[in-house]
Order: structure tokens, then sequence, then C-alpha cells
């Protein structure tokens, strides 16, 4: 290390030694998050409706505290952003993640109180720091700018004191000093609401800058570099940067990205550094380059707990949540958390896979229901169905199935989503159909919308026809007729959407 960067690493050294500790601690940590979550919240009104105490233990609580989504904390969420005290969290809460929304809401808004924010996504922050310096004592990270994109513009005040706008710009509001005199481009920058205009400004700021590490979303910073290379005419990246040495990703899959990104840096010296930060808390990193999984981080104000994907349903009461350590290598898990922020066995939507007990380490195995999700957007099916719906009332068409799936155009940096109907009456006009469909997804889902704002990561969706009685022959194949069994609608894979068109294109389907 660089004098710089190894005499703050020193500060570091005692917090890496209690994250060491998770491995012969787990249980007694997680318990003493849930009296951290119990004492604080014993002054709020959902504490005092369900008697809960710091003195409440871990079975008493799954039996007073019922599993739950976003629908059934919504009421109480929206009273808080009206100013109402002592709701959730106690005290008001000024600040609100906005993320993408459930069946009936075009978006979700997730408290963020700021003991949350310090305790958990800014420790996060630093711990992913901490255990990137420790594996790599050659890094040079304090002597270098850190580069941080996110979707982030100027947070929006919805009254009573109440502010919302995505994590990324509410982690920029509150940027601790060292962060801010490290990190390009500007605040200002940051929290420009248009996109185009905020792009070229990035650009210009960053591209002169000696950058060492980046942070953001793999498909947004891949536009980014890809403007950086056109504006300063480098042949890659490591021409632009010299000292660039990481990439801190998370929020989708880098997999399909990762070959790109080598090209467009071809350094030796590079790493890729994958995080687990999510609206409603940072939960886990990635803490050694030769293990699979990311080390779930059990100090942070959150409690975990899991639901068996094989014992999924919709009815939550009827569900049983297990806690940490009671997990199974290589089962899949619904992820359920409680945490300072004011969700209480919130089932967050992801699934995760332990890779290893000891620490415990995730990865990320997809979500409770399908969604594409290749590019940030988000898309649900409760999305997608209307869309569909709003579309047909607007055509007089009539769709009988549906599947669709993202298409990777990576030398661009970009993708599309591909979709495959089959139409019990077909639209007139089915162009129309595509960009009215495109057009509702847009109207539903905030993040979608987002990611094709000007083209910048989606371009318009792709259309394809499917015979009548495709999907039913390819049911029939798979083994899988029945009502309990449909072709999946969404899927960040092109696995049934290739087969469907395989077997489109090779049968003679009237």
């Amino acid at each position: 290390m660089d004098i710089k960067t190894n005499l703050i690493y020193q500060i570091a050294k005692l917090r890496l030694r209690k994250i060491e500790g998770y491995s012969s601690q787990a249980e007694w940590l997680q318990l003493r998050q849930l009296r951290h979550i119990l004492d604080r919240s014993s002054r709020t009104e959902f504490a005092r409706e369900l008697s809960l105490s710091r003195q409440t233990n871990y079975r008493t609580y799954t039996e007073r505290v019922p599993l739950q989504d976003y629908e059934a904390c919504k009421g109480d969420i929206e009273r808080m952003m009206r100013g109402e005290r002592d709701i959730l969290v106690p005290g008001t809460c000024s600040w609100y993640a906005k993320s993408s929304g459930t069946t009936s809401d075009r978006s979700k808004y997730i408290p963020v109180p700021y003991l949350h924010l310090q305790q958990c996504h800014y420790r996060g922050g630093s711990d992913a720091l901490w255990i990137y310096l420790r594996n790599y004592p050659d890094s040079r990270f304090f002597s270098t700018k850190g580069l941080v994109l996110g979707g982030s513009h100027s947070p929006v005040s919805v009254g009573s004191g109440a502010k919302t706008g995505d994590l990324s710009a509410i982690l920029v509001e509150h940027m601790p000093l060292l962060g801010e005199l490290l990190r390009v481009p500007s605040k200002k920058t940051l929290l420009m609401g248009e996109w185009t205009a905020k792009m070229q400004t990035i650009v210009r700021e960053v591209a002169r800058a000696n950058v060492g590490s980046l942070s953001g979303v793999p498909s947004w910073m891949l536009v980014l570099l890809k403007e950086v290379l056109a504006y300063t005419g480098a042949k890659d990246i490591s021409e632009v940067w010299p000292s660039l040495e990481v990439f801190f990703h998370g929020g989708i899959s880098f997999s399909p990205y990762r070959e790109t990104y080598r090209e467009l840096i071809p350094s030796s010296r590079m790493r890729y550094e994958e995080t687990y930060n999510a609206s409603e808390g940072f939960f886990a990193i990635q803490d050694d380059p030769r293990e699979q999984g990311m080390l779930l981080m059990l100090d942070y104000g959150i409690f975990y707990e899991f639901v068996p994907m094989s014992e999924l349903s919709e009815d939550l009461s009827s569900l049983r949540a297990i806690p940490l350590w009671e997990v199974e290598l290589g089962r899949d898990y619904a992820l359920v958390i409680s945490t300072l922020g004011g969700l209480y066995r919130y089932m967050i939507g992801d699934t995760v896979r332990f890779t290893s007990l000891a620490p415990y380490r995730v990865i990320i195995s997809g979500r409770t229901k399908h969604y594409i999700n290749a590019f940030g957007e988000e898309l649900m099916v409760a999305n997608t169905d209307e869309a569909i719906s709003q579309a047909c009332q607007a055509t007089g068409a009539q769709v009988s199935d549906y599947t669709a799936a993202p298409h990777f155009f990576l030398e661009q940096g970009k993708g599309r989503h591909d979709w495959l109907i089959e139409f019990s009456r077909a639209p007139e006009d089915t162009a129309l159909f595509a960009q009215i469909l495109d057009d509702q997804l847009r109207r539903l889902n905030s993040d979608y919308d987002a990611k094709r704002y000007e083209d910048m990561t989606l371009y318009p969706l792709h259309l394809e026809l499917a015979p009548t009685g495709l999907f039913h022959s390819w049911l029939e194949g798979q083994g899988k007729l029945g009502g309990q069994h449909k072709v999946p609608r969404l899927s960040n894979s092109r696995r049934y959407l290739e087969e469907l068109l395989a077997l489109r294109d090779n049968t003679h389907l009237s």
C-alpha cells in the first residue's frame, strides 16, 4: 500500500477482527441484533400493539409478528410519510428509498432512518473497502479518486418533512466527509435530474480525474465507460485511468458483462468485488476471491430469517421461517429481514442459497416470483400482466400466453426485452401493440422507465409471434401439462424463450 492508504487502513484492523468473529459468533450476533431492534422498536405503536419489548425472545417474536410483504406495511409507511410519529420507528423518518413497485403500486417507499443508514448502509460500504484492502495489500485506493455512479437524482419532497429518492440519492445526500473528498463526480452532478445532460457532465468531470475505483450497477457503468472512451478517443479504459484497480458492483448479475469489462479494462490489476445492497439494507460482501458467494454481514442491525422455497406459497400466514443457524447448504430460501429501519419479518422478494456455513456465505439465486432484472429494471409479472391487458384493450387483441427474456448487446452495453406472444386474436398492427406494451411497462414500473429513458440502457422491446398451440406443445414436451404448470412469464435466462423459438421454427403449428 502507499503511505496514505496504509495509514487509513490501520483504523480498519479492529473492525476486521470483529468480522473474522462471524464464524464462531453467528448465533450470538444475530440474537444481539434482534434485541437491538426490539429495544429501539419498543417506543413504537407497532411494538405496543404486539406487546414487544427488548426482553422478547426469538420464539415469542415469531409468534406475535406475522411474516409481511410491502402491502402489509404500506399503510403504516404512508402514515409515517405524512409525518405521524412513533409508527414503525421511534419519532419521525425523513427519508424514504423509492424502488420498483408491487402489484398495485408503481413504486414502493422504504423508510431509511438515519440510524439504519449509518449502522447498515454506510457500514456496508466501509466494510467492503476494508475487506478489499485486507485481500489486496498492494492497493493505492486512497491516493486516487472513486467514481460513483447511481441512478440518483435530487430527492423529492412529499410534504411533512419527508423526502423520497432512490437509495443512491440518499447515500449521496448523507455522504461522510472522507467519501465526499474522494468521490467523483461532484454531488451537484450526481443529483442532476436530466440523464442525457447529466451523463455528458459526468464524462467531462471524470475523464481527466485519477480514477482508481468504480462503484455502481454493471449495466449503467458500462454505458458511462463507453461514453468516456468516445470522449477521450482512448482505445481502452486502462489508457484513460492507468491507476484503476477495482469495481465494486451490485444490483444485477455481473456474469453477462464480465467479458465485456475485461476487454474494456485489460489491466491485469483490475479486480471485481460483488456486494449485495438493496433499499431495505446492506446484506453481504464478497470477502474471499477463492470462495463462491458473499459473506452475510451479521451486525448491521438486521436480523435474518429464511423461508425454504420448497415451502413457499402466496399465503404468508402459512409459512414457517427459520433463523440463520438452522439453514442448510445448497437450498434456496426466501430472505426475511427485521431491521432498524422499521421493517419486521419483511419478505423482500429475493432468494438466496448458502455456499458456506462457517462463515455464512450466500449467492443471490433469484426472486420469489418470476421477474427480469438483467439491467436493473426489476420487471415483475404483475407489471407485465397489467401492461398486456392495457395493450389488448387498446388494440382489440387477445393474448393466450407469453414469455419474455433479456437480450444483451454487450458491445453497446445495452439490451432489450424479447417477447414471444401467442394471440388468440392478433392485433391488426403488431408494431402498435408492441409500442403500447412498452409504454405501459414504463408507466407501471419506474425502474423500467428509467432504463428506457432515451434508450440509455434498454432499447424498445422486440415482439415475436407464437403460432396457436406453441405453449401447450412445449409444456407437453416437458411433461408439464395441467393447471398447475405454465411457461414462466419472465426469466433472466433465455432458456425458455430459446426452447420455444426453436420449437416454433422446427414444427408446423397452425
